[in-house]
């Protein structure tokens, strides 16, 4: 949810009855105003533990120069969740593990897992193939059974997870919870441009290109909002194109499980209609 998620979106999250969460890196210098402003705004109820926790998403990778001075206003206020991606290091989690909070870790494949487990993380995330953004590329079925081969502890399962049948589905699979992104991206509280709002809600699965063209790695991106110019089959854009500010910014991660996103809701919205799917389908098909 790069750029998407801010204070506003994981207030009303956790306002709606499910774990809110932000990168550290949409905050931008800025870690310890937004965890001061989320505690705030949430109140009394998220202090007595009356609301779901919320929990800041952390990359554990040397490009992101500013993990270890967000570690430090992580550990200041003492974050229930931190959840780690891209790496995992003991003295991350050790350092969460300090104050009494816990660490998921994203993982694409099992041996990822395996190692997790292994460097002290409390849970895993399961990326499965059709997420958005740096998606894995393993069907939620191979993925979900090879963990649960080994591993009984927290598993959450993400990549095309927006409605609750989907939620059901994973929890049938063996998580304990679904990891939900992209149907956020059209809800009023994010902090997503109009028109990436729109696009959410006018495409669908099909619209979805996953290349590794703009930063290395394969991700799952808005078809239409690359440019005509840019040729991801060959790798190629021009110089212009390149040149110019922010170019980035304007090409938007999806997941593809984004047909049944059709209109710009509140959170609270969103989270009532997963709430109702999910419900109505257990009580079909579980007896």
């Amino acid at each position: 949810m790069y750029i998407a998620s801010n204070p506003k979106l994981v207030v009303a999250q956790c306002r709606s009855g499910i774990v809110g969460s932000f990168p550290a890196m949409n905050a931008r210098g800025q870690l310890d105003a937004w965890l001061q402003k989320i505690k705030f705004n949430l109140g009394p109820l998220f202090h007595k533990k009356l609301l779901p926790p919320f929990a800041v998403n952390q990359i554990v990778h040397p490009y992101n120069k500013n993990l270890q001075e967000d570690m430090n206003v992580i550990i200041k206020h003492e974050v229930p969740i931190v959840i780690t991606s891209l790496g995992t290091r003991r003295e991350i989690n050790d350092a969460v593990h300090s104050y009494g909070g816990i660490v998921l870790h994203d993982v694409t494949k099992n041996s990822r897992a395996r190692e997790a487990i292994s460097h002290g993380a409390d849970g895993l995330i399961a990326i499965a193939a059709g997420a958005g953004g740096h998606a894995g590329q393993q069907s939620p079925f191979a993925l979900m059974q090879e963990i649960r081969e080994w591993y009984g502890g927290p598993v959450g399962l993400g990549g095309c997870i927006s409605n609750g049948s989907a939620v059901l589905a994973a929890k049938v699979m063996g998580a304990d919870f679904a990891y939900i992104g992209s149907p956020f991206l059209a809800t009023k509280e994010a902090n997503t441009a109009p028109e990436y709002k729109k696009m959410v809600v006018d495409c669908s699965a099909e619209n979805i290109i996953n290349t590794d063209f703009f930063t290395g790695a394969g991700a799952n991106y808005l078809g239409p909002s690359i440019p005509k110019h840019v040729d991801i089959n060959h790798k190629t854009a021009t110089s212009r194109w390149l040149e110019m500010p922010k170019v980035w910014s304007e090409i938007w991660a999806c997941g593809q499980g984004i047909s049944n996103v059709t209109q710009i809701v509140t959170t609270n919205h969103l989270v009532r209609k997963l709430i109702r799917e999910y419900e109505m389908k257990q009580k079909k098909y579980v007896y």
